[in-house]
């Protein structure tokens, strides 16, 4: 039990992080996040998608300092979906809640398991409020369609946060 709470403190404790560490993390983030969501971009966008560079928000788990970069990356990435303004400051938004609401998983020591819902339920009940009258579409549709494609990426988010530690520790 030891070994596990001093392998947690070690990944999650970021005042060791020296506020250059921080800011070439949170780029490096931001420039993942951006090439996923180029690779995937078939799959991202539109009223069915699949966005994998959601799973990078559970990283805000073991880095609560990468809420803002992840509703900036967002914000950058939408420009490739060609939806427009609303689109690119709505992602932002919804990337900075879910991390946010992620974060506070980690800081009332919920299971690490939790962060499955935020990746799921706030892109899924947020982003088709504009998806709906952009597209033409019923939000209860979009809400379902947008819900069943977050769990891919929130599962990998779920693996990435119970794996990363140990790389990390290791290396």
């Amino acid at each position: 039990m030891n070994k596990i709470i001093s392998n947690q403190t070690a990944i999650m404790n970021t005042s060791q992080y020296t506020n250059i560490q921080k800011l070439t993390i949170s780029a490096l983030i931001i420039a993942i996040y951006c090439i996923i969501m180029y690779f995937t971009q078939s799959i991202s966008f539109g009223p069915y998608q699949i966005r994998i560079a959601t799973s990078l928000y559970a990283l805000s788990y073991l880095y609560p300092f990468l809420v803002l970069p992840l509703g900036i990356a967002n914000l950058l990435s939408n420009m490739l979906g060609g939806l427009g303004i609303v689109d690119m400051l709505g992602g932002c938004f919804v990337g900075i809640l879910t991390a946010y609401l992620i974060t506070l998983i980690r800081y009332y020591h919920l299971p690490r398991w939790l962060c499955i819902f935020p990746i799921v339920l706030i892109p899924g009940t947020i982003v088709p409020i504009w998806l709906s009258i952009i597209n033409s579409l019923p939000y209860g549709m979009l809400v379902i369609s947008l819900s069943i494609g977050q769990i891919i990426p929130s599962i990998f988010g779920l693996i990435l946060i119970r794996t990363l530690p140990n790389v990390i520790r290791n290396n």
